[in-house]
Formats: structure tokens, C-alpha cells, sequence
């Protein structure tokens, strides 16, 4: 069968499960748009108002459903913009895939000042991505698709690059019906490194789970696993949800600090445990396994005493297997419970401003509704007081701390999980980032909503200018709109909330609003500092 690169791109997003494509046309774009316009009742294009949108939107898809998710944008500027949505899709381990027009292929590295191109985009593209690859023929054309879809849908998920540059988009070729790829082998964990494990494990006192976003799709065993071993589990940012909130077991990384002088086994899954290891500190006195799918990751830090590379569902059940009785750890069960209760009690007090934003979010907000947070106080605040009980429910930006994040990827969320609603939180200066994708929220009628606190600041920034510089604030006050008028104004449904009760009564009714909503909360600039919460110090190790 005879198919142009343009053909067979559109069909490697059906073949791959994409029923959605985020989106910004443009001209060296123009031929792949054409093929789409045939099977646009299949690969829905999402059309956003700035490149940097459509890609946190796909981001968002991305991480609210654990499944590929698919962009397009064209090169140079556009490709600029996106930059920062495609790093934070490598840093949280999202996979995107992400399709780039090119300049002429003749013309790539001539530096004739052609439109839209700037130096090395396939070098930027590649230190963005898991993989990057650039089609140059339609000879080449389905096996170079295969190859980085098999790479997009296996082993640690995190970005994939495809560039095609214009003129090879009509470029033909004889191809087979597919252009899917079976996954990439994961490893199978190695006996000596579980048996290793499992001596560590029955020599514990006082075991601790640490996970990341490697473990959201594992929950229940890792549940399991804490039971097992009566082992309390902590998470921060893309973690959260992987063991609910309201099990005893469950500790917010606060409580994992007051207890970590205690701890003497460490269980990392999917996670690298950075905050643990370098952060809190570690000695002689404590051990760690580390189950982790990408093996670099097993080293970068330091060697853990037990290195399982492999996929935590294939682990995690061997684990379980294995395990003989358990050394009674009653004792370390009620130290972790008394703790955890004297560190929520600190929090709600310390925080109280916050927390109570943040209950009346949680008490309105389904169990199974989904919280995307922002660099924002009160995204901060939520990563160690919100609630969440299931997998995906709590979307971040992890390591990266992209500010401005969170209007387009909220509506990449609610665009992908319209069966439950959607909430993201922003500042007012984080918002203006993407506010623009509140068109696209209309346009398409995606139903998230987006609460904005409004302190008329960046306001973190000036809080460090005032406490760690002697209360000299520069280029941190803002003159913000009234995003009530301004959200009306693209055909958003929009209400001010001066209060938490205001707010949870507004956002109860914005929760079954069949369409997009915003929030306006007036934000005192004078909330309790988070950090002392956060940034915890080292306590043990030199």
C-alpha cells in the first residue's frame, strides 16, 4: 500500500491509540493537516492559542491517564514554545508524543534565514526526549515511526520527538496496513538482587516506602506491600494517590522526615528518592532497596544496598511471593501513628489559611476527581495537605517547578478525563501564563475548572525578597486583571469566592457545570510560609 509520510504519521497516531491530537497548524505543518482533515472523526485535532498550551495540554492528558498523548507543532518558535511543556513531560515521565515540522531538508544548518528556523532544533528536541528522530525519507518513514512509538509506549514513559521537515511530508512509500510497534522488553528482575531484598526486608524494624510516578500504576500492590510490612509510604508531588490519603499507613513527607531517624530500610519504587537520600540524609544505620525500571537511575544517586531493575509490576509480585513471616513491628506501627497525628495537628495549625482553601477544594471535589496543583501557595501547600485517593488524581509538575503550567494543563486533563471533574489551582501571575487556552476550553466545551487566587504578586517571589533579602521587593507586584470579567469575556462561567465556604459552594456547582469554570479568590498576600514544611533539613549523615 502506497502512503505519503503525512498518511502514515496520521496513521501511526490511530494504530497507537491517539483520539486526540493538541495542536497549533502552521505552514510547514500544512500537509500533515491535510491527511488529518480524512481522519479527523477518529484523531480529534484539539486547536490551541499558543503552542506552549497545546503541549501542556497534551502534558496534562498525558499524566491525568497514564496512556500516550499526542501534540503537533511547527519548528523553530513554535517548537521554542513548547520547550518548556516537553521538559516538564520528561521530568514528571509523561509520555507525549511529540511531532515537529522542519524547514526544508536541504536547507537544515544552511543558515539561508529561512521561516522558522533556528540552529540544532533536532539537538534541542533530543535533550528534551527519550528519543528523537528525524524523518528524511518515505522509504524510512513506517520503521522510524515503529521505533519511537515502540519507545513512547515502553520502559520509563517520558517524551518522544518526531521531526518531519516540509518537503518530505509528501514524500510515498510502500508500507504494511500498521504502524504500530510491540513494546520494548521490560527487564526481569534479577533472583540475586530479590533475594537480597527480601533479607534486607526481614531485618527491619522500621521499614519505610518512599514512591514517585513510577509506581501510579501499581497502587494496589504497593498498598499491599506497606500491609506486609506494616511500612508507612510517603510521597511527594507525582507520587501522590498511589496509596490513598486515609489509610494509616499513608504519611505526608513532614511525617516521613520526624520519623526518618528511626528508619532502618528504605523501599524506593519508581521513585529516586532524592528528598530521602539527599535531602534528609543517610548513614550506615539505614538501608535501601531501589526497584526502579530505568537503570541509570539505580546509580545516579548513590548504590543502593539491593538494585531491582525492572518494572515494579513485575517486581512487586515476586516480592510479595517471597515473603516469609514478618518480625513484629506493632511498635514502629504505633510510633508511625502517633507522628502522623502530631505533625497533621502541627500543619493545620501552621497552615491554617491555607488548609482551609484547600478542605473546602477537597470536600467539594468527587474522591475520584482529579487536583492539578501550580507554583502557587496554594499548590504548594497541597502536596503535603490535600488529600488524594487514587492513582492520577493528583497531577504536578514534579522537579521541574514549571510556573504557569496549570490553566492548559487542567484543560488537557479535563479534556481527557471528562468522567470526572477537573480542578487546577493557579496564582494570578501563574494563570496569565496560558489564560488564552480558556478559548480552547470553550471552543471545545471542556469542562475543568480553574480556581485562580489572585494576590495581584508573584507572590513566593516576594515572599523570599521580603524574609531572605531585608524586605526588598523588586519586579514582584503585579497589576492583575479581574479574571471574573476577563474568563466572562471568552464565555467561561466565572464567580469571585471570598471565602471557603464561598468557594466550596461555588465550586459544588462548578463540578457539574457541562462546561469550562473559573474561581476568583482574593488572596491575602500575608499566608504562612510553607517552607519550613518543605524544605526539611538533613538529620542524618555527615
Amino acid at each position: 500500500m502506497s502512503k505519503t509520510v503525512a498518511q502514515l504519521v496520521v496513521q501511526s497516531l490511530l494504530d497507537n491509540g491517539i483520539d486526540q491530537l493538541y495542536c497549533l497548524p502552521g505552514v510547514q505543518n500544512d500537509d500533515f493537516f491535510d491527511a488529518l482533515y480524512d481522519q479527523q472523526d477518529n484523531v480529534s485535532p484539539i486547536q490551541a492559542r499558543h503552542e506552549q498550551g497545546a503541549a501542556y495540554m497534551a502534558l496534562g492528558a498525558a499524566l491525568a491517564t497514564g496512556k500516550p498523548q499526542a501534540c503537533c507543532i511547527v519548528p523553530g518558535p513554535g517548537f521554542l514554545n513548547a520547550a518548556s511543556a516537553i521538559a516538564t513531560a520528561y521530568s514528571t515521565n509523561a509520555p507525549v508524543m511529540t511531532i515537529v515540522g522542519q524547514i526544508p531538508s536541504g536547507a537544515i544548518s544552511k543558515g539561508f534565514g529561512l521561516l522558522h528556523e533556528i540552529t540544532d532544533q533536532s539537538g534541542i528536541l533530543a535533550g528534551l526526549t527519550k528519543h528523537a528522530t528525524m524523518i528524511n525519507n518515505g522509504k524510512d518513514a513506517a520503521s522510524q515511526l515503529r521505533h519511537a512509538w515502540g519507545l513512547l509506549c515502553s520502559g520509563r514513559p517520558r517524551p518522544v520527538g518526531i521531526e518531519v521537515p516540509v518537503n518530505i511530508w509528501t514524500e510515498t512509500a510502500e508500507v504494511a496496513d500498521s504502524v504500530s510497534s510491540p513494546p520494548v522488553i521490560a527487564p526481569h528482575p534479577d533472583h540475586s538482587s530479590l533475594d537480597t531484598a527480601l533479607d534486607l526486608i526481614h531485618n527491619s524494624k522500621a521499614p519505610m516506602i518512599a514512591v514517585g510516578s513510577g509506581a501510579q500504576g501499581v497502587s494496589q500492590l504497593v498498598t499491599e506491600l506497606a500491609e506486609r510490612l506494616s511500612a508507612p509510604v510517603t510521597a511527594f508531588r507525582n507520587g501522590n494517590g498511589v496509596v490513598s490519603s486515609d489509610h494509616a499507613l499513608r504519611i505526608n513527607m513532614p511525617t516521613g522526615h520526624r520519623l526518618w531517624s528511626d528508619c532502618d530500610l528504605l523501599i524506593g519504587v519508581g521513585s529516586r528518592m532524592q528528598a530521602q537520600r539527599m535531602g534528609w540524609g543517610v548513614d550506615q544505620n539505614i538501608k535501601i532497596i531501589h526497584i526502579e525500571i530505568d537503570e541509570e537511575e539505580l546509580t545516579r544517586i548513590s548504590k543502593p544496598d539491593a538494585e531491582i531493575h525492572a518494572d515494579a509490576a513485575d517486581a512487586l509480585p515476586l516480592i510479595m511471593e517471597a515473603l516469609g513471616p514478618q518480625p513484629d513491628r506493632s511498635g514502629w506501627v504505633e510510633k508511625v501513628a502517633r507522628v502522623k497525628q502530631e505533625v497533621q495537628k502541627t500543619l493545620m495549625s501552621d497552615l491554617a489559611p491555607q488548609a482551609a482553601w484547600l478542605s473546602a477544594i477537597r470536600d467539594a471535589l468527587p474522591r475520584d476527581g482529579i487536583f492539578v496543583d501550580e507554583l502557587t501557595q496554594m499548590g504548594y501547600v497541597s502536596r503535603i495537605l490535600f488529600p488524594s485517593y487514587s492513582p492520577r488524581t493528583f497531577v504536578s509538575t514534579g522537579y521541574q517547578g514549571t510556573l504557569g503550567w496549570g490553566v492548559a494543563a487542567t484543560t488537557g486533563a479535563a479534556h481527557a478525563r471528562r468522567d470526572v471533574p477537573v480542578v487546577g489551582v493557579a496564582g494570578d501571575g501563574g494563570a496569565l501564563f496560558t489564560i488564552t487556552e480558556l478559548a480552547t476550553a470553550v471552543h471545545h466545551n471542556i469542562p475543568a475548572t480553574y480556581i485562580i487566587f489572585n494576590d495581584n504578586a508573584f507572590g513566593n517571589v516576594r515572599r523570599f525578597q521580603i524574609e531572605q533579602y531585608n524586605n526588598r521587593p523588586i519586579a514582584s507586584d503585579l497589576t492583575s486583571p479581574d479574571f471574573v470579567a476577563l474568563a466572562r469575556s471568552f464565555g467561561v462561567t466565572a464567580e469571585r469566592a471570598e471565602t471557603p465556604d464561598a468557594l466550596k459552594s461555588c465550586l459544588m456547582k462548578a463540578v457539574v457545570n457541562d462546561g469550562p469554570n473559573l474561581i476568583e479568590v482574593p488572596a491575602p498576600s500575608d499566608l504562612p510560609s510553607p517552607w519550613p514544611h518543605i524544605m526539611l533539613p538533613k538529620i542524618r549523615g555527615t
